[in-house]
């Protein structure tokens, strides 16, 4: 088995279901990774839009989640820090925490949640924007794998 990442809201490729954008509850979807590579200190994702009217989206981005954990679970709290380390920073909606699908109407967008493996926890500060988080991640990669879902309106 290689580093890889499911859910199980929706195939690989599939559609996102309502409940996980915008036109429903807004909740992040539970995801699930297995074999880590040797030395992983911690995780960080980023979901994004590349099909976004104004260039790609950011939806979400989350770090400092342990190198011990596996999942993370449905509606993750919208906060800048978890209990358990994990910090999360502002999507391009100018909020913390997940923000799901929310196309314009027409084709259909993909979204990609894309989950790296680091060698490290990082020095960055909850709320920070995905620059501060990419720039912080430089050095760091062991691997990286991602999730495709669609959503059109």
């Amino acid at each position: 088995m290689s580093f890889a990442l499911t859910t199980t809201a929706f195939a690989n490729g599939g559609e996102i279901p309502k409940k996980h954008t915008c036109d429903g509850a807004d909740v992040s979807p539970a995801l699930n990774w297995n074999d880590a590579p040797a030395g992983t200190e911690s995780f960080a994702l980023i979901a994004d839009d590349p099909d976004a009217p104004v260039g790609t989206w950011t939806h979400w981005i989350i770090w400092n989640i342990s190198g011990k954990t596996i999942a993370l679970s449905e509606g993750v709290p919208k906060v800048g820090e978890s209990g358990n380390g994990a910090r999360q920073g502002r999507n391009d909606f100018k909020r913390i925490g997940y923000g799901g699908p929310c196309p314009p109407p027409g084709k259909p967008h993909r979204y990609f949640f894309k989950l790296y493996a680091l060698d490290a926890k990082l020095g960055v500060k909850a709320g920070a924007g995905r620059s501060e988080l990419e720039s912080a991640m430089k050095g760091h990669l062991l691997s990286q794998t991602e999730l495709k879902g669609t959503y059109g309106r």
